[in-house]
């Protein structure tokens, strides 16, 4: 009787832990517009702050500033070219 006691508080607990470990459903995937619009918002964002960390350098000559400000659009306007290009 005692070992049938155990034998069923054993299995019992088996089970229960079995049915806790069912994973909840998946999040639905984004569509390919929504991805690109993350990406360009995403882009856009890291844009803008290198953009100020540039203008907001204490050390930089206005030439250095303008050409690393050159630099950045032609990176900028590259990357939304392939964001485009995606679509």
């Amino acid at each position: 009787m005692k070992n049938f006691l155990i034998l069923t508080m054993l299995v019992f607990g088996l089970s229960v832990s079995v049915s806790a470990q069912e994973r909840p459903p998946l999040p639905p995937h984004p569509s390919k517009s929504e991805l690109i619009n993350h990406k360009r918002n995403e882009l856009d964002k890291k844009y803008n702050t290198e953009r100020k960390l540039i203008l907001n350098h204490p050390l930089l000559s206005k030439k250095m500033k303008r050409a690393q400000l050159q630099d950045l659009d032609n990176k900028y306007r590259k990357e939304k070219q392939l964001l485009k290009k995606m679509k």
